[in-house]
């Protein structure tokens, strides 16, 4: 790898020790319990499925389609955006559908940066948020997030603190992982602070279909002036549970959504058009199906935290995503979120995600992913209270 630089600036994926500890086990014929990806279980909406096998069947969705995504699918993301926020778009200039937000993000990362430009990403954080701008040659300072924390003064220590001066600021509410969540009030002082200081701003909000008990999640551009300095991004794997699907979209600045229309226009002929029209319907149409798919979590986000409890783990029930996120016990945190992972995975059976994998200010926690059915979890339970209760 000595001649490839930029796989140089990129550090051993943390989350394959995990993964290749599960592989060994699972030779051995030991059952696993595996709550470390957040890779969405429920089936996909029936009228989704059936629109995409009903457009699949015609010879003319089998050719090229439009990068950008087919004018009647950026018809429904800027509707969407009407209806469940009072945001207006236009759907020719600030909507732009992508390969999943990974993809439009990595993409968008590498449309607007260059080596030396300095990022702001949270720590923890979703590993893309920091590794899209690395493998740009951007300086990536990462300001902390979490229990304790007041993330906006810390923001204002680091933009003090940091020359040259950021280009970007990354953001992502409902949080993966630390599920924290925000208000209205707090993007409106992030939108102030990027124009007084002259910085882009993406917001990733994946999970904001995934929330429970009456919380409902803001978009960034319902913030007066949002639309002059940043976009959002969005994706169908969570609410409509499109994982394997590929589908979401960026929408707002119109600077930035037409930066990734033509980076994208030299990388992609754009998603699967049968997969368009199916996401189409789904912006469409009815709510249940997602309320469904949230209520799914919720129930097994009850049985986690009530059943970890109960065996002296006390965790806060998220209020939002498709995640839990535990402070390591104390008798075991000092080991760190690694070794702590491997230690219920070789004894519990459990696989969670080791803090570590999304920033050093993660250490002290791990994460656990909502995945398994109401039984499946429980019988992590009993994993886990073998480990911590001896």
């Amino acid at each position: 790898m000595n001649e490839f630089p930029r796989m140089l600036r990129l550090p051993p994926y943390a989350f394959s020790v995990v993964g290749d500890i599960k592989k060994e086990l699972r030779r051995q014929n030991i059952d696993i319990v595996d709550l470390s990806m957040g890779n969405p279980d429920p089936p996909t909406p029936r009228h989704i499925v059936d629109k995409m096998v009903e457009a699949a069947r015609k010879p003319v969705n089998h050719r090229y389609s439009v990068s950008r995504g087919i004018p009647s699918l950026r018809r429904a993301i800027c509707d969407w955006y009407r209806r469940r926020f009072g945001v207006e778009l236009n759907p020719d200039s600030q909507a732009i559908a992508t390969m999943g937000a990974k993809e439009g993000f990595s993409h968008l990362c590498l449309a607007m940066l260059e080596p030396g430009d300095v990022v702001f990403a949270p720590d923890p954080t979703y590993p893309i948020h920091v590794y899209a701008p690395v493998i740009c040659g951007a300086d990536v300072r990462r300001v902390p997030i979490g229990e304790g924390r007041d993330f906006f003064d810390d923001l204002l220590t680091a933009t003090k603190q940091t020359w040259p001066k950021p280009k970007l600021l990354i953001l992502s509410f409902p949080h993966n992982p630390t599920t924290q969540v925000t208000t209205l009030d707090f993007f409106q002082k992030v939108v102030d602070f990027a124009k007084e200081h002259k910085i882009w701003v993406i917001h990733d909000m994946a999970y904001a279909d995934l929330v429970f008990d009456g919380y409902q999640a803001p978009s960034f551009l319902q913030a007066r002036g949002a639309l002059d300095v940043g976009v959002e991004f969005y994706s169908m794997t969570k609410g409509y549970s499109m994982a394997g699907w590929r589908v979401g979209f960026c929408a707002g600045n119109e600077e930035m959504v037409h930066a990734l229309t033509r980076i994208k226009s030299y990388l992609d002929y754009g998603i699967f058009q049968p997969i368009q029209i199916a996401a189409t319907v789904g912006l469409n149409g009815p709510e249940e199906p997602v309320r469904e798919i949230c209520d799914i979590y919720r129930k097994r986000r009850d049985v986690l935290c009530e059943g970890l409890k109960r065996i002296g783990w006390d965790i806060e029930p998220p209020k939002a995503t498709m995640f839990c996120w535990g402070h390591i016990p104390e008798p075991y945190r000092a080991m760190g979120s690694m070794e702590f992972s491997k230690l219920l995975l070789t004894e519990g059976h459990v696989a969670v995600q080791p803090g570590i994998g999304f920033g050093a200010c993660g250490d002290e926690y791990v994460r656990f992913a909502l995945i398994e059915n109401q039984h499946r979890t429980r019988q992590a339970l009993r994993g886990i209270k073998k480990v911590i209760s001896g």
